[in-house]
């Protein structure tokens, strides 16, 4: 039963932002049949849709930018530091990212515990060194 109140909280959500988006003429909608309807997007509900979606797009570019540039300057930490190689720990994509760099970078990237780790932190990447010492790049 409470998966059934669940679904239906999430109906009436819907419902709800379905005659938000008519009663601000986003959406248009048509009766086909009695128990039929049919929705479409207005020409102002595809404006609000391309400018959601370009304002998306920036933040992404954004942070996969700020994600590269953080992967840019651990590695070049790693390498002042004398290392040859890295370990990744995660698997997200900011760590595809940083995997993505090394390869760019001529890094590789290994399991060994004499090797510096990286692992994500927000838009950064926290070294491990071998040694013990942890520091945010």
């Amino acid at each position: 039963m409470p998966n059934d109140q669940h679904e239906l909280r999430i109906l009436e959500e819907i419902e709800w932002y379905v005659k938000r988006l008519i009663t601000k003429g986003y959406v248009k909608v048509t009766h086909l049949q009695r128990r039929k309807l049919r929705y479409f997007l207005t020409p102002s509900g595809l404006a609000l849709k391309v400018k959601l979606t370009r304002s998306y797009m920036d933040v992404s570019l954004r942070v996969y930018r700020e994600l590269r540039q953080a992967a840019r300057q651990a590695l070049s930490e790693v390498r002042q530091a004398g290392y040859t190689a890295v370990c990744i720990e995660g698997d997200d994509q900011a760590a595809e990212i940083l995997n993505l760099t090394c390869l760019e970078q001529n890094m590789p990237v290994n399991k060994s515990a004499r090797v510096p780790t990286l692992r994500v932190e927000g838009t950064e990447f926290a070294i491990q060194w071998p040694d013990g010492n942890n520091r945010q790049s």
